[in-house]
């Protein structure tokens, strides 16, 4: 599993019934994409939850690398983008674990995003398997806050490069709180649509 986000920040005065209207339009078009499990697609407004800015920003969830590449490089979608927007950065993520929870047969409203850093001295590590058991760590919490009654899917991924942690969490209640697990930090968005071709298919767990 890999993840992928890439995150569009719009001018503060842009109507953001663009970007609604382009996802009711077109939103359904990854629907039964092959390879793919699940692409949200999320916008913040700027002062709604916090949020100091205007930004589409679609996160994804990969079974297949090559679906992947087909979609960012091969014409299969991602050109619509760059067309209209320009050719944004996109960050990805070496999935670590997912989650289904109890609210998994209901469309997200919201979701949340954390990102924090691995630090680089995580104490003695004499068989250089400390960041394995922080992982088992961060896994174990996405299992508790996963159990959450509004939670429709937990996702936790890693950032070798600058190693960093995502945690990414799709509710089903009108606003995330602090019960969402992801702290004040977190970046809170709304979902416009979600398509889950074959989320189902990605082992429930650690990956």
């Amino acid at each position: 599993m890999y993840a992928a986000q890439y995150e569009i920040t719009l001018p503060a005065d842009y109507d953001m019934g663009v970007i609604r209207e382009r996802v009711a339009a077109s939103g359904h078009l990854l629907d039964d994409r092959a390879g793919l499990a699940l692409k949200a697609y999320l916008v913040r407004e700027r002062g709604v939850h916090g949020s100091p800015v205007n930004q589409y920003a679609p996160f994804y969830l990969w079974q297949d690398t090559g679906a992947m590449g087909h979609f960012l490089l091969g014409g299969g979608g991602f050109q619509n983008i760059v067309r209209d927007f320009g050719r944004p950065a996109v960050r990805h993520w070496t999935g670590a674990a997912v989650m289904a929870g109890p609210a998994r047969g209901t469309p997200p409203r919201t979701a949340s995003r954390r990102l924090t850093p691995v630090p680089a001295d995580l104490g003695p590590d004499p068989d250089g398997l400390a960041l394995g058991r922080l992982l088992a760590a961060e896994t174990e919490a996405l299992r508790e806050l996963a159990r959450h009654p509004a939670v429709h899917t937990a996702a936790l991924a890693v950032d070798p490069h600058h190693w960093t942690l995502l945690r990414f969490v799709f509710r089903t209640d009108a606003a995330p709180g602090a019960d969402d697990g992801s702290g004040d930090s977190a970046e809170r968005y709304e979902v416009l649509h979600l398509s889950a071709p074959q989320l189902s298919a990605l082992p429930a767990g650690p990956v």
